[in-house]
């Protein structure tokens, strides 16, 4: 029986699932508000960036999750289990570098929204910087502060007010995202290891499409 997933396993599902109903609804607004109205609301275009941008992020982990990324596995089918099983482990090795090189970039270019210090080292974090110039004031173009955020005044600008969104708000999916990318390679990298799977692309859409062409033409004939 199959068990039900936790909340870690569907994180990334439910937050889409919430950046695409607000998308939805704010373009709505925006479109009722202009032909309806003759009027627009003038931080709805930047928010949906914001919330696309979350989509995306946020999506490139759920792929991985669902073994949906483009991928090449000719080679994979051409090889017997255990030479695809350790192909798969160097390529998914290979992908958990590049998360942590993720991590730390997306990290070093949030943190000091939040002002918080930059981590040192060129390539893996070594600590973090003792002297670093804080940008927790930069706010976004048009979003408006919003109320709930207003803790951030006294934690990280210094009891200044913020009449736009701080860009330490939106900016947060950057590491986020990234740790998430990171924690869904390493799920996949633990499923090669038990051989439960030998790749890292288990989807094969243009494969199904095609069975399902031979199909209807069966039918047909």
């Amino acid at each position: 029986m199959q068990q039900p997933h936790s909340f870690v396993d569907r994180i990334e599902e439910t937050l889409i699932a919430i950046l695409l109903g607000l998308m939805t609804v704010i373009t709505f607004a925006n479109v009722i508000a202009r032909f309806g109205f003759n009027s627009n609301i003038l931080w709805a275009l930047e928010l949906t960036v914001f919330l696309f941008g979350w989509l995306v992020l946020l999506g490139a982990s759920y792929a991985v999750k669902k073994h949906s990324h483009l991928g090449v596995d000719a080679v994979l089918n051409m090889v017997s289990k255990p030479v695809a099983r350790a192909m798969g482990l160097i390529a998914v090795s290979a992908c958990i570098l590049f998360s942590i090189f993720m991590v730390k970039g997306a990290y070093d270019y949030w943190a000091v929204f939040a002002d918080l210090p930059p981590t040192s080292g060129r390539w893996f974090p070594t600590g973090f910087v003792d002297k670093f110039r804080s940008q927790s004031f930069y706010e976004v173009q048009d979003v408006p502060m919003v109320a709930i955020f207003g803790f951030l005044e006294d934690l990280i600008n210094y009891g200044d007010s913020y009449e736009k969104l701080p860009k330490v708000v939106p900016y947060l999916v950057l590491p986020v995202s990234m740790l998430l990318l990171l924690f869904r390679f390493l799920q996949a990298a633990l499923q090669i290891w038990r051989g439960e799977t030998d790749r890292l692309v288990a989807s094969h859409e243009v494969e199904d499409e095609i069975e399902e062409a031979k199909a209807l033409q069966g039918e047909h004939d």
